[in-house]
C-alpha cells in the first residue's frame, strides 16, 4: 500500500457513496485507483501531468475528476463524510511565513513620489506643431 492510498476501512466507507460509472475511457480506471489518484494529487500538490503512472493516464483522471465535479458527486461525498469527527487526532499548522522587509512596501517612497518623477521625465519639451503653423511672429 502506498502512503497516500486509502485503507481498506476507508474504502469500504467511501465505496457506497460513489456515483454510478458512465461508459467511456475513464471507466477503465477503477474507482479505488481513481480516488487514490485524486488523494495523491491533493496531498502532494503535484500538477495533473505529474501523476505517477500507477494511476493510469493523467488525462483520464483529470477528465473524470471534473466530470464528477460537474455532476456534484464530490459535494455529495463531502456532505456524507463531514459528520465523521476524529476525536483522537487533530491537525495544527504552526508554519511561519516571513517576507523580506522590502516586500511590505515600507521602503522606496510612495506611489505619489513615483508619479511625480514620471511626470517630470515625460514633460513636453518642444513647441507644439500648431504653434509653428501660425506663421512668423509680428513682434519685430
Amino acid at each position: 500500500m502506498h502512503r497516500h492510498a486509502l485503507t481498506d476501512k476507508q474504502w469500504e466507507r467511501l465505496q457506497e457513496l460513489l456515483p454510478d460509472q458512465r461508459p467511456g475511457p475513464e471507466s477503465k480506471l477503477g474507482d479505488r485507483v481513481f480516488i487514490d489518484a485524486v488523494l495523491y494529487r491533493a496531498k502532494t500538490g503535484c500538477p495533473w501531468r505529474d501523476l505517477p503512472e500507477r494511476f493510469g493516464p493523467w488525462k483520464s483522471v483529470y477528465n473524470r475528476f471534473y466530470n464528477w465535479a460537474d455532476r456534484g458527486a464530490w459535494l455529495r461525498i463531502f456532505e456524507a463524510l463531514q459528520f465523521d469527527v476524529d476525536e483522537s487526532g487533530s491537525i495544527v499548522d504552526a508554519s511561519v511565513v516571513r517576507a523580506h522587509q522590502d516586500a511590505s512596501g515600507g521602503k522606496g517612497g510612495s506611489n505619489a513620489m513615483l508619479w511625480a518623477a514620471l511626470e517630470a521625465v515625460f514633460q513636453r519639451r518642444s513647441t507644439p506643431l500648431s504653434m509653428l503653423r501660425r506663421g512668423p511672429s509680428m513682434s519685430r
